[in-house]
């Protein structure tokens, strides 16, 4: 009796129809598990901004940094009056509050702005201290 190795037309095609079957049901977890990757970064990067911004107040007379200077008071060390040096400069005793601005995710940036949704990675009111993400609507009301 003769016997051929191999797989029949039909057991493939059923093998086919199970893959796809199984990727039609998996791939959007993955899609919604990197989604969730994405706003946990963002949130993390919130929190530690905030937390630099709200010690920068307290430590310059309830002032937040001022939009047009707000990396180097940040990330270079100050005076109460909010002029900034580079770290190590005598008369210049506190921060520096974070290394660097931290990037946005959904952008792959670093800007810091107070315009509308997608004019930079951030907004920020110097104001109110305010800081959020600006990539697009749904980021910035975290």
């Amino acid at each position: 009796m003769f016997r051929r190795p191999g797989f029949t037309l039909i057991e493939v095609l059923i093998v086919a129809a199970f893959l796809a079957i199984l990727a039609w049901a998996v791939i959007p977890q993955f899609s919604s598990a990197a989604s969730d990757v994405r706003t946990g970064a963002i949130t993390a990067r919130l929190s530690a901004v905030r937390g630099a911004l709200e010690l920068y107040r307290i430590q310059h007379g309830g002032r937040y940094p001022a939009l047009r200077t707000f990396v180097a008071q940040l990330t270079e060390a100050t005076r109460a009056d909010g002029c900034a040096a580079i770290v190590g400069t005598e008369g210049y005793p506190l921060g520096p509050y974070l290394q660097s601005i931290p990037v946005n995710p959904a952008t792959q940036t670093d800007t810091v702005g107070d315009g509308p949704p997608g004019s930079s990675a951030w907004y920020y009111n110097e104001a109110t201290g305010e800081f959020r993400a600006n990539d697009s609507e749904e980021s910035r009301a975290m």
